[in-house]
C-alpha cells in the first residue's frame, strides 16, 4: 500500500507538470481561455440583457456556466489521452513504473488548473457588480467555488472518454453528449416531460442526477453538503473509469 501511494504521487506530479506545460507551451490554453471568456461575456452582458435587469448580482453570469462547460470542458480534456495515441507516446507512457491512478489524476488536475485560471480571469465581472451596487458577495464566492468543482466534474467525464477512444474529435463528441445528459437532466422541460410520462417521483429522481440541480443551490448562496458529495462523487466515478480503461489498455499492451 505504501509503495502504491508513492507510485501514485510520483505519477501525479510527473503527469501534472507534463500536461500543464503542454497546455501553455502551445496556443491551446490561451485560445481556450480567450474563446471561453468571450462567450461567457457575451452571454452574461448581451444574451441575458444584464444592464436591463436593474440588479447588481452575477446570477446571469453563473446561469450559463453549466451550458458553456458542457461545450468547452470536453474540448479542454479531449486531448489528455487521445493525444498520446496520436503522438505515439502511449506505449511509452504505459511502460512507466508509476501508478495509472497517479497519471490519470495528474492529467485531470492539469486540465482543471487551466479551467481555474479561466475562472480567475472573470474576476473583473465581480468587481463590476460591486461597483454598480451591493451584491451578496458570499453567494458569489460560493457560486464561484461550486462552479470550479462542477468544472472538475465535466473534465473528469471528458478525460475518461478521451482514454476510451483514440480520436480527439470522437472524444469531444462523446464527451459533449455525455455532458449534455448530465446537464439537461435538470432542465425544467426534461423534468416536466419525465414527470408527465412516469410521474412526479421519476421526474424528481432524474433531476437529482443533473449538474443544474446541484449548481442552482450554490447560486442562491447555499452550500449544500449533498451537492458537494454529488460533484466529488461524479469526479471519483469518472476518474475510476478512466483508470480502469487505461489499465485495460496497459495490460493489453504487455
Amino acid at each position: 500500500m505504501r509503495q502504491w501511494a508513492v507510485d501514485t504521487l510520483t505519477g501525479l506530479k510527473a503527469s501534472y507538470s507534463r500536461e500543464l506545460r503542454a497546455y501553455f507551451a502551445t496556443p491551446l490554453a490561451y485560445v481556450f481561455m480567450a474563446i471561453f471568456l468571450m462567450m461567457l461575456g457575451f452571454f452574461t452582458w448581451e444574451a441575458s440583457n444584464f444592464f436591463d435587469t436593474g440588479a447588481a448580482d452575477l446570477q446571469p453570469f453563473f446561469y450559463w456556466h453549466p451550458w458553456l462547460y458542457m461545450i468547452f470542458m470536453p474540448a479542454l480534456s479531449m486531448r489528455l489521452w487521445s493525444d498520446e495515441t496520436a503522438a505515439g507516446t502511449s506505449e511509452l507512457l504505459m511502460s512507466l513504473p508509476v501508478s495509472v491512478t497517479g497519471l490519470a489524476a495528474g492529467k485531470l488536475l492539469a486540465a482543471w488548473t487551466v479551467a481555474a485560471v479561466s475562472l480567475v480571469l472573470t474576476f473583473p465581472m465581480w468587481l463590476t457588480v460591486n461597483y454598480l451596487g451591493a451584491p451578496d458577495n458570499t453567494a458569489i464566492f460560493l457560486s464561484y467555488l461550486m462552479s470550479l468543482i462542477m468544472a472538475g466534474a465535466y473534465l473528469s467525464i471528458g478525460a475518461a472518454v478521451s482514454s476510451l477512444v483514440s480520436s480527439q474529435v470522437l472524444a469531444y463528441v462523446i464527451g459533449v453528449v455525455v455532458a449534455f445528459v448530465f446537464t439537461a437532466a435538470g432542465w425544467p422541460m426534461v423534468v416536466g416531460a419525465v414527470s408527465g410520462a412516469l410521474g412526479a417521483a421519476a421526474g424528481d429522481l432524474v433531476a437529482t442526477f443533473s449538474f443544474l440541480t446541484h449548481f442552482e443551490t450554490a447560486e442562491r448562496g447555499v452550500l449544500e453538503l449533498r451537492s458537494l458529495i454529488y460533484f466529488f462523487g461524479v469526479i471519483a466515478l469518472w476518474l475510476a473509469l478512466n483508470v480502469l480503461w487505461v489499465s485495460h489498455r496497459r495490460n493489453g499492451a504487455r
